[in-house]
């Protein structure tokens, strides 16, 4: 798998052909590498992914319940159409959970987990040209998002989170182009990271309800 694939396996855990299949069309699913209303084929899906069949439906499954694919009877399996009305539903989740994750994170982080984002903050801070590639940031977005979930230590929040974040990824896939300043919404993350590593309960969550709100301003100037 490549490393700028997003995932949502611990690293910890064995991953099984499913868990593998799941992974790879998340990602791409999220990333609009498979456009909206594509139908989901899955001996092309297992053939491009190098495992059976059996791993791809189950994955599927589990997409479906992420709501990034549909199933009809007798017409088969589909990248789920987006819907950009949906992102003040998801959005109103999001600004709810994510500064609750933040501040949980603050008080809960293992040792282990604080130098990682200090290492993740350091990482984000190298990225300086609005210019770059943007896929990539996005990627980066996402994963600095879930070490934050993840050191929140509560798997059934980080679980909720990932999948509002999936579903808003999509939406905000198909303005990135549009950003006028795509690396700064990345970079002003190393504040919240290293607050979190600090375990400034308070200000990590000020920093994440401050940035939820301007890159909500951002996108829907450009819907």
């Amino acid at each position: 798998m490549s490393s700028s694939e997003v995932s949502t396996v611990t690293d910890s855990a064995p991953m099984s052909l499913a868990d593998l299949a799941y992974e790879r069309l998340q990602d791409r699913l999220v990333m609009l590498d498979i456009r909206p209303g594509e139908p989901m084929n899955d001996s092309q899906l297992a053939a491009e992914i190098g495992v059976g069949r059996t791993p791809v439906r189950e994955a599927l499954k589990r997409l479906e319940t992420d709501h990034l694919v549909v199933s009809y009877p007798r017409r088969g399996t589909f990248a789920t159409i987006i819907d950009v009305t949906e992102l003040g539903a998801i959005a109103d989740i999001r600004e709810q959970l994510m500064p609750f994750a933040a501040r949980r994170a603050a008080v809960h982080a293992s040792s282990a987990m604080r130098d990682a984002l200090r290492a993740k903050a350091d990482e984000v801070r190298s990225l300086q040209s609005p210019r770059g590639d943007r896929t990539a940031m996005m990627r980066m977005d996402m994963s600095l998002h879930r070490l934050i979930y993840k050191a929140a230590g509560n798997p059934h929040l980080e679980d909720v989170l990932i999948r509002y974040d999936n579903l808003a990824t999509r939406i905000w896939c198909l303005v990135i182009d549009r950003l006028p300043d795509l690396a700064h919404h990345i970079t002003e993350h190393a504040d919240l990271l290293v607050a979190v590593a600090d375990g400034d309960a308070d200000r990590a969550e000020r920093l994440t309800r401050e940035h939820i709100a301007g890159f909500a301003r951002e996108i829907r100037g450009v819907l």
